[in-house]
């Protein structure tokens, strides 16, 4: 993603709650859905979210239409891919995930509306970048990796559930990272959001190294053009995601693994350089882990 040149960024302010945008923009269609209480507005995918409360119910509100401070690219891209996301997020409807309501077109983008869920996102670099994210006690991230082994193996079962759900409706997860997952810490509760780039199984690498992910969990063919992208791809991101939540992220070493040799053993074979090493589908390395974990 291109830098994007924030000298010129506008301050816009909605019910007392000030964000940043690269340009004005009209919000007056929010005003019918409630009054915001927060902005997410630190995003280049092009989108822009917001926290909704009306008669004491919540709701995340994500648009796309604006130019967000971080976004360098076009609006009406933004707009294609947020509109090609709603059949996806209705196609793969799941109790961890979380739940679309509506969504409807505006004078200048389209909006969708989900329940809100009170968790905390475990990579939120708007408000703990680089090694913040790690070490500030305040981190979601850092929080996450104090809990019990137990509750963070909770939220893992909760990855494997959903995207074996995704495997048997013949879609494979695409920029799944720890981005994606949201942790409620008074309830214990692990939601999976911004699925917007799933797509059915199998795909393809359209987009060379900058396919999107993260570098924390992409898969080599993940940066190569052409490759085929499919359930063996979505067994090392998870298998990636599961060394970031309970080992040393990209040291994957066993000195830094918290749970047992078994359960290494197979998260390990899911992030083999080679496809053909790896588990055959998510069922499959869930089934293996499953097993692992009652050693």
């Amino acid at each position: 993603m291109e830098n994007v040149d924030k000298t010129n960024a506008i301050t816009l302010t909605l019910n007392k709650v000030e964000f940043q945008l690269q340009e004005k923009h009209n919000f007056d269609w929010l005003k019918q859905l409630g009054s915001v209480f927060c902005v997410f507005d630190q995003q280049d995918s092009g989108n822009i979210s917001f926290g909704i409360e009306k008669n004491d119910q919540k709701y995340f509100v994500k648009y796309a239409g604006a130019k967000p401070i971080d976004f360098s690219g076009n609006p009406k891209d933004a707009i294609d891919r947020l509109e090609q996301a709603v059949p996806v997020y209705q196609a793969l409807k799941n109790p961890h995930l979380i739940n679309l309501l509506d969504y409807f077109a505006t004078d200048h983008g389209v909006a969708v509306i989900f329940k809100w869920f009170d968790g905390e996102c475990l990579h939120a670099h708007w408000s703990y970048s680089g090694l913040e994210k790690y070490t500030n006690p305040r981190s979601p991230f850092y929080r996450f990796k104090q809990l019990d082994v137990e509750k963070r193996l909770n939220t893992i079962d909760a990855i494997f559930s959903f995207h074996a759900y995704v495997e048997l409706q013949e879609y494979v997860a695409v920029d799944f990272y720890d981005g994606s997952i949201l942790y409620d810490f008074n309830n214990d509760e692990t939601k999976i959001c911004d699925i917007d780039f799933y797509r059915k199984s199998p795909s393809i690498n359209d987009l060379g190294e900058n396919f999107w992910g993260s570098n924390r969990s992409k898969s080599p063919e993940e940066y190569e053009l052409g490759s085929l992208i499919d359930s063996v791809t979505n067994v090392f991101n998870i298998g990636a995601i599961v060394f970031g939540l309970l080992g040393g992220e990209l040291d994957r070493s066993f000195s830094k693994w918290e749970a047992n040799e078994n359960l290494y053993e197979v998260a390990k074979r899911a992030v083999d350089e080679e496809r053909n090493k790896r588990y055959s589908t998510v069922k499959e390395f869930y089934e293996a882990w499953k097993f692992a974990l009652n050693q």
